[in-house]
C-alpha cells in the first residue's frame, strides 16, 4: 500500500466512515472498496456476509456477484475483440448472424446499438409463461418486439446483452465463459474472476445475495430461507443456467482493479495487451447515437445512472458500469484515478438502496485522489 503518496487521508476516512454507516444501518452487510491513482493504493473490506454476529468477515479474497459489472468486464469486450480479429462487424444487422430474430422490428438493430443499448428492445424477458435455458431465452429474445425505431431511443435492456452473449458463442465458436476467460480473464491475472465459480471454489469464499422467503416474487425458485451464495442472483440468468451476456461473473475488488488498470493503461497491464487501443476507445468513449445518453459500447459516460457513481467532481468523460448487488467500477482516464466497490447489497431481499452512497463514494474517491473538480 502506498496511499500516502497521493490519496487524501482525511478523504479516506470518510469513505471508511460512509461505507460502515451503511452496514450500521442495514443497508449491506459487508462490502470491499479499492481506489488507486498512478501506483497510489487504497483498498479496504468492510462488515461480515450477512448480518448475522457470526457470520464470516469479509476480506479482500471475498468474491462477489458482479451481476451487471459482466457487460463490461466479460461481453462488450468479448464482442470487440471478436471485431478486432475480423470476425464480426460492429456496424451489422444482429439478423446477419441471427436470422432467426429477423421480425418484430428487429431487422436493422444493429450491434453497436445492442452494445449501446439503443436498440428499442424492451428492458428484460419475461419470466412467463415459464421457460428454462440458453435456447428457450434465446428464442424468446428473438421474438420480442423492437418498441420503438433503432438508434432513436435510450433503453437499458438485458436482452441486448444476452444477445451479445451469444453472438460471441456463435462467432467464436465457443461458450462466452470459455472465451472471457481465455482471452480476458486469465491473460489479465483475473485469477478469482469468472462465471458458476462454484466449480472452481468453496462456497465460503463467496459473498451470499439473497435468502428465499414467500415474498420473493423475483425469487420464488429457491425454498424458505434457502441461501443463495455462488448462484447468480439475477433470475433470468439462473433460469439460463448461469451464464449470460447480461450477467453471471463473479469477482473479487483485487481483480475488477486489475481490469481498471488495464482500461487506464491504453487496453494492456504488465506488458501483456488485453485491448487495442481502438477497442479500449469503443468501450469508454461516447459511441451512441446522436441526442441519445452518452454511452460507449459498453461502458456508461452520462445516462441517468452515470451520474451516482460518478459523483460531482469526476468529468463527464470519465466512464463505468455498476451492477444491481452493489457494484461499482469507474475510470477517469484523464486523472488515471478509478475506483471499485464490490458488495452484496441485496441482501437478503433486493429491498436495501445504497444509491446515496454511490455518489458519496464517487465524490469522496476523486477528492481522495486529488481529481480537480469538473466544470459544470
Amino acid at each position: 500500500m502506498r496511499a500516502e503518496v497521493l490519496l487524501d487521508a482525511a478523504r479516506l476516512a470518510e469513505i471508511d466512515r460512509a461505507i460502515l454507516d451503511n452496514i450500521a444501518a442495514h443497508k449491506l452487510p459487508g462490502a470491499v472498496f479499492h481506489l488507486e491513482r498512478d501506483g497510489a493504493v487504497y483498498q479496504k473490506a468492510y462488515g461480515r456476509f450477512t448480518y448475522d454476529d457470526g457470520a464470516s468477515r469479509v476480506t479482500p479474497d471475498t468474491v462477489f456477484d458482479a451481476a451487471s459489472l459482466s457487460k463490461v468486464l466479460s461481453t462488450a469486450p468479448s464482442v470487440l475483440l471478436l471485431a478486432e480479429e475480423g470476425k464480426l462487424d460492429l456496424e451489422a444487422p444482429l439478423v446477419r448472424y441471427f436470422p432467426e430474430c429477423a421480425n418484430g422490428g428487429k431487422e436493422a438493430i444493429t450491434v453497436r446499438q445492442l452494445l449501446t443499448h439503443s436498440s428499442g428492445l424492451p428492458a428484460g424477458l419475461p419470466a412467463k409463461p415459464a421457460w428454462q435455458g440458453i435456447d428457450a431465452a434465446h428464442r424468446l429474445a428473438c421474438a420480442q418486439i423492437a418498441t420503438h425505431a433503432p438508434g432513436s431511443l435510450f433503453r437499458y435492456s438485458d436482452i441486448n446483452y444476452i444477445l451479445l452473449g451469444r453472438l460471441v458463442e456463435r462467432v467464436a465458436g465457443m461458450p462466452l465463459e470459455r472465451f472471457a476467460q481465455e482471452r480476458i480473464f486469465t491473460p489479465l491475472g483475473m485469477a478469482d474472476t469468472g462465471y458458476r465459480p462454484l466449480e472452481r471454489m468453496a462456497a465460503g469464499r463467496i459473498a451470499p445475495t439473497q435468502r428465499g422467503g414467500a415474498e420473493a416474487s423475483l425469487h420464488a425458485d429457491l425454498a424458505p430461507n434457502q441461501l443463495l451464495a455462488g448462484v447468480v442472483h439475477d433470475p433470468t440468468v439462473r433460469r439460463i443456467g448461469g451464464v449470460a451476456g447480461s450477467a453471471g461473473v463473479f469477482s473479487t475488488a483485487r481483480d475488477v482493479a486489475r481490469f481498471g488498470r488495464m482500461l487506464a493503461g491504453g487496453g494492456q497491464l504488465d506488458g501483456v495487451r488485453i485491448l487495442s487501443t481502438d477497442s479500449v476507445r469503443l468501450l469508454t468513449t461516447a459511441q451512441s447515437p446522436g441526442g441519445l445518453a452518452l454511452r460507449g459500447m459498453g461502458m456508461d459516460i452520462d445516462s441517468p445512472y452515470a451520474q451516482r457513481p460518478r459523483g460531482t467532481v469526476f468529468p463527464v468523460g470519465s466512464y463505468g458500469h455498476t451492477g444491481f448487488t452493489g457494484c461499482i467500477l469507474w475510470v477517469d482516464p484523464q486523472s488515471r484515478t478509478f475506483y471499485v466497490f464490490l458488495s452484496n447489497r441485496v441482501y437478503p431481499d433486493d429491498k436495501s438502496n445504497v444509491l446515496a452512497l454511490y455518489t458519496q463514494l464517487g465524490t469522496l474517491s476523486a477528492q481522495a485522489a486529488g481529481v480537480a473538480p469538473a466544470p459544470r
